[in-house]
């Protein structure tokens, strides 16, 4: 083997210890919310404190008075500086009677959903072959949902259902498919051609959700 292709696995090694050395030595990178969020997370606060690594957030019920007749109440970087670069997160999830998480993905975590009431029929779409899992959780259980699969919730019992959700990532992303598809200036025209739908089945999903076009 010629002496650059040995030298060069070598010379990546060493350009790589300085990078696990700080992984291993900093214990914590509480967020400046005052700068930028980058792929890396956020740049670490100078002064840091016990409040920085609490958070009484997800303490409340979410408003539920709203046309999914749901809430998630985040406790993401953003909300919760502490979880920065430690590459977890949480939120609770509050659905009333009737109400639902319609399709969603979270782009950059998986989720482990914790239901502490009520009742929830969950599932999600893998993304080789399209197939559903489906499971109806009670109080107690707990489901995982992989990174970037689409999934759904809903309330499937006579109460509001509750969950404490976390996540393998301080700023995990959601995107409801809904709400990208029909609460957008994407004109209509184009909305019915990749959906299949008709054009006053996108005008009235359009006026539902808040979209033009």
């Amino acid at each position: 083997m010629a002496p650059k292709a040995v030298m060069l696995p070598v010379l990546l090694s060493f350009l790589l210890l300085p990078l696990s050395s700080m992984a291993l030595t900093q214990d914590f990178c509480v967020a400046d919310l005052s700068c930028s969020d980058t792929p890396a997370g956020y740049p670490c606060k100078a002064s840091v404190g016990a409040g920085d690594f609490y958070y009484h957030g997800l303490a409340s019920a979410g408003n539920t008075s709203n046309i999914i007749k749901a809430a998630v109440t985040p406790a993401f970087v953003g909300q919760f500086p502490g979880v920065n670069g430690l590459g977890i997160s949480a939120a609770r999830l509050d659905i009333a009677v009737g109400g639902v998480v319609p399709f969603h993905t979270h782009p950059a975590g998986s989720e482990l959903l914790f239901v502490t009431q009520g009742t929830i029929a969950a599932g999600f779409v893998s993304s080789s072959s399209n197939t559903v899992f489906t499971k109806t959780l009670y109080a107690g259980d707990i489901m995982v949902f992989p990174q970037g699969l689409l999934h759904y919730q809903y309330n499937a019992g006579p109460s509001t259902a509750v969950a404490l959700v976390a996540f393998s990532s301080p700023n995990p992303g959601l995107q409801i498919t809904d709400y990208a598809l029909f609460a957008n200036n994407l004109p209509s025209a184009i909305v019915e051609k990749v959906t299949f739908l008709d054009d006053a089945q996108v005008k009235k999903l359009k006026s539902v959700l808040g979209g033009s076009g």
